[in-house]
Protein backbone atom coordinates (compact mmCIF):
# COMPACT_ATOMS: atom_id res chain seq x y z
CA UNK A 1 0.00 0.00 0.00
CA UNK A 2 1.09 3.17 -1.11
CA UNK A 3 2.23 5.90 1.70
CA UNK A 4 3.04 9.30 1.03
CA UNK A 5 4.41 11.77 3.52
CA UNK A 6 4.19 15.76 3.14
CA UNK A 7 6.71 17.60 5.22
CA UNK A 8 6.02 20.35 7.26
CA UNK A 9 7.94 22.80 5.05
CA UNK A 10 6.47 21.31 2.14
CA UNK A 11 2.77 21.94 3.50
CA UNK A 12 3.72 25.52 4.03
CA UNK A 13 5.16 26.09 0.64
CA UNK A 14 1.55 23.98 -0.42
CA UNK A 15 -0.51 27.01 0.97
CA UNK A 16 1.80 29.59 0.09
CA UNK A 17 1.65 28.33 -3.65
CA UNK A 18 -1.66 27.21 -4.10
CA UNK A 19 -4.04 30.44 -5.12
CA UNK A 20 -6.32 27.89 -6.01
CA UNK A 21 -9.79 27.55 -4.09
CA UNK A 22 -11.28 23.92 -3.61
CA UNK A 23 -8.26 22.57 -5.60
CA UNK A 24 -7.15 18.90 -5.57
CA UNK A 25 -3.25 18.09 -5.54
CA UNK A 26 -2.03 15.52 -8.17
CA UNK A 27 1.60 13.95 -8.28
CA UNK A 28 1.46 13.46 -11.50
CA UNK A 29 4.16 11.23 -13.84
CA UNK A 30 4.53 13.28 -16.67
CA UNK A 31 5.39 11.70 -19.90
CA UNK A 32 5.19 14.11 -22.78
CA UNK A 33 7.95 14.85 -24.51
CA UNK A 34 10.16 12.14 -22.72
CA UNK A 35 10.52 9.88 -25.16
CA UNK A 36 8.81 7.00 -24.06
CA UNK A 37 6.57 6.05 -20.49
CA UNK A 38 9.70 4.55 -18.36
CA UNK A 39 11.39 7.81 -18.93
CA UNK A 40 8.89 10.12 -17.37
CA UNK A 41 9.00 12.98 -14.93
CA UNK A 42 6.69 13.38 -11.39
CA UNK A 43 5.49 16.83 -11.26
CA UNK A 44 2.78 18.21 -8.47
CA UNK A 45 -0.41 19.61 -10.15
CA UNK A 46 -3.11 21.79 -8.88
CA UNK A 47 -6.47 20.35 -10.93
CA UNK A 48 -9.96 20.71 -9.67
CA UNK A 49 -11.22 17.08 -10.20
CA UNK A 50 -9.48 14.06 -10.62
CA UNK A 51 -9.27 11.93 -14.05
CA UNK A 52 -10.99 8.76 -14.75
CA UNK A 53 -7.81 6.74 -14.19
CA UNK A 54 -6.85 8.78 -10.84
CA UNK A 55 -7.18 7.25 -7.35
CA UNK A 56 -6.48 9.40 -3.55
CA UNK A 57 -3.67 8.41 -1.93
CA UNK A 58 -4.11 8.95 1.81
CA UNK A 59 -1.29 11.09 3.27
CA UNK A 60 0.01 12.90 6.82
CA UNK A 61 -1.95 15.89 5.24
CA UNK A 62 -3.87 16.78 1.93
CA UNK A 63 -4.47 13.60 0.35
CA UNK A 64 -2.87 13.65 -3.20
CA UNK A 65 -4.30 11.93 -6.55
CA UNK A 66 -2.17 9.46 -8.53
CA UNK A 67 -2.83 8.04 -11.77
CA UNK A 68 -3.51 4.20 -10.87
CA UNK A 69 -1.85 3.13 -14.05
CA UNK A 70 1.28 4.84 -13.37
CA UNK A 71 1.88 3.69 -9.52
CA UNK A 72 4.00 1.02 -10.83
CA UNK A 73 6.83 3.82 -11.53
CA UNK A 74 6.61 5.07 -7.60
CA UNK A 75 7.84 3.34 -4.87
CA UNK A 76 5.46 2.29 -2.25
CA UNK A 77 6.87 5.44 0.87
CA UNK A 78 7.65 8.55 -0.66
CA UNK A 79 8.05 11.52 0.80
CA UNK A 80 7.29 15.09 -0.96
CA UNK A 81 9.79 17.79 0.71
CA UNK A 82 10.49 21.33 0.02
CA UNK A 83 14.07 23.39 -0.81
CA UNK A 84 14.19 26.65 0.35
CA UNK A 85 17.23 26.77 -1.88
CA UNK A 86 15.72 25.78 -4.83
CA UNK A 87 12.51 26.81 -4.08
CA UNK A 88 11.59 23.55 -5.66
CA UNK A 89 9.61 20.73 -4.27
CA UNK A 90 11.16 17.05 -4.01
CA UNK A 91 9.93 13.65 -4.28
CA UNK A 92 12.41 10.97 -2.47
CA UNK A 93 11.71 7.79 -1.01
CA UNK A 94 13.66 5.64 1.11
CA UNK A 95 15.95 4.30 -1.92
CA UNK A 96 16.28 7.36 -3.86
CA UNK A 97 15.22 10.74 -5.11
CA UNK A 98 12.72 10.95 -7.99
CA UNK A 99 12.77 14.19 -8.75
CA UNK A 100 14.82 17.08 -6.87
CA UNK A 101 13.04 20.12 -8.61
CA UNK A 102 9.33 19.40 -8.37
CA UNK A 103 7.49 22.26 -9.68
CA UNK A 104 3.64 22.99 -8.36
CA UNK A 105 2.12 23.44 -11.88
CA UNK A 106 -1.16 24.66 -12.02
CA UNK A 107 -3.72 22.87 -14.69
CA UNK A 108 -6.87 24.69 -13.31
CA UNK A 109 -8.63 25.44 -16.68
CA UNK A 110 -5.63 24.33 -18.66
CA UNK A 111 -6.66 21.78 -21.74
Amino acid sequence: MMNITITDRANQALEELNTVENSLLKLKYETEGCGCVVSGVNELWVVTAPDVDDIFIETNGTPILVERSKRVFLDEALTVDYSDVTQMFMLKSPNQILNPRMRLLNKVNVR
